[in-house]
């Protein structure tokens, strides 16, 4: 009986501490990209700042479309009633009380067009956030796939050197043996080595990739991170037309729409100079009190004078001139933006075609070459240094498959940064 209840309670805590520790291991970022992208949104802190920042002009435009806060002035006239009281400033013992309550009123249009620039600068603000997280998850979805390649480069080296020491046996008891030279066993040592320094190189790596990654992530810099498990799909055919990319990018690049909400805030400007070439007003109202009863009442309507020519012509040029610079810089951001495009859809071209080419012919013949070697070698037909050159092969058709994948993530990454999108 006493048996009985230890297995079940066993069996309970089995079952308890399993969806703990299923959960502990979901905590944990890094498997996929979409849940680093997931936290990157939530917790990157320059993201964040820019998000706060549109949102920050967003209320700007309500401001800038809004009246001056009106004025009110009191004035007591006559404080002694010709010396014949002390001083005072109760209204109905003054000589008169002036309450005056005043406007100032824009010309008209005015306030519109600096709700619109406001407007615009909000929508700059957008497309600066937008741009941040375009970059931030480039660099996300590139360090992801950096990590990738360095898990599988160690999990390769790893193989050789099995393979190396388990040829490294051979040659001793080949050596031993007499059917070998004593160089073939201290070469094997050598390459030995040589893998082990380079292991140690890609773990230092790795470390740093983490690291970098979990800055992105707003985490500790040795915090934990699961072992990447898959790369994301690279798109093919259509989707990868230079062609319909363009017209992708010049809808949603977050640069170009930037430039171009910039564009339209010049314009504004530039026509709110002009307006100022008219006046604006001051409306005021003025009940005049005399001892206890409101005597009489005043309007009065002020306006600026914009007599200084010489200065209103230099805001107009100098509104003009802005415009022909956000012009001329959003057609060099265009100009650059499809450069990039298509530099980066010609390298993801390259690196698929050499990630086929490496799969389906280079990779076979060097793994075929290597298992004929390492049969010959077992037997004696054939020498250690022919041996390690087929292992070599091997080695270097794996490495350039995975450099080929990194490649193609790499550029993708850019493409998706340029486009402001997923493909």
């Amino acid at each position: 009986m006493k048996n009985v209840l230890q297995a079940t309670a066993l069996a309970a805590l089995l079952v308890l501490g399993s969806p703990a520790r299923a959960l502990a291991q979901e905590a944990v970022p890094g498997a996929t990209t979409e849940s680093l992208l997931t936290l990157a949104r939530e917790r990157n802190p320059e993201y964040a700042s820019m998000r706060d920042e549109a949102q920050a002009a967003s209320e700007r435009v309500t401001m800038a479309g809004a009246l001056m806060d009106p004025k009110f002035r009191i004035e007591w006239m006559d404080i002694t009633k010709m010396g014949e009281q002390n001083p005072t400033l109760w209204p109905g013992d003054v000589g008169r009380t002036e309450y005056t309550l005043m406007q100032d009123l824009p010309w008209f249009g005015k306030r519109d067009i600096k709700k619109n620039i406001a407007a615009q600068e909000a929508l700059v603000s957008q497309g600066r956030s937008q741009g941040t997280w375009a970059e931030l998850a480039a660099k996300v979805k590139t360090t992801h796939a950096q990590r990738y390649f360095l898990l599988h480069t160690q999990a390769l080296t790893r193989e050789l050197l099995d393979l190396t020491q388990r040829l490294a046996s051979v040659a001793q008891v080949r050596y031993a043996s007499g059917l070998a030279m004593q160089q073939e066993a201290i070469r094997a040592q050598v390459e030995q080595t040589a893998m082990q320094t380079e292991l140690l190189a890609q773990a230092g790596e790795s470390r740093q990739a983490d690291a970098r990654l979990n800055a992105l992530l707003a985490r500790p810099s040795n915090a934990p991170l699961a072992p990447p498990e898959r790369l994301r799909p690279v798109p093919t055919g259509a989707r990868l037309d230079a062609d319909a990319l363009m017209v992708r990018v010049r809808q949603s690049n977050p640069q170009l729409f930037t430039e171009a909400s910039r564009i339209r805030s010049a314009e504004l400007g530039r026509d709110l100079s002009l307006k100022n070439r008219y006046p604006d007003f001051t409306l005021s109202v003025t009940p005049t009190q005399v001892q206890s009863r409101i005597a009489e009442w005043s309007l009065m309507l002020e306006l600026n004078l914009p007599l200084q020519q010489d200065s209103r012509r230099a805001q107009e040029r100098e509104a003009q001139a802005m415009l022909s610079a956000a012009q001329s810089r959003r057609e060099a951001t265009a100009n650059q933006v499809m450069a990039d495009l298509s530099e980066n859809l010609a390298g993801m071209e390259t690196a698929l075609r050499t990630e086929r080419l490496i799969q389906t012919s280079l990779l076979p013949q060097a793994e075929l070459t290597l298992q004929a070697a390492l049969a010959s070698y077992e037997n004696g037909r054939l020498d250690f240094a022919t041996m390690l050159d087929a292992q070599r092969q091997v080695r270097q058709a794996r490495q350039s498959r995975l450099k080929a994948q990194l490649e193609a993530q790499m550029r993708l990454a850019e493409i998706e940064k340029l486009v402001g999108e997923d493909l």
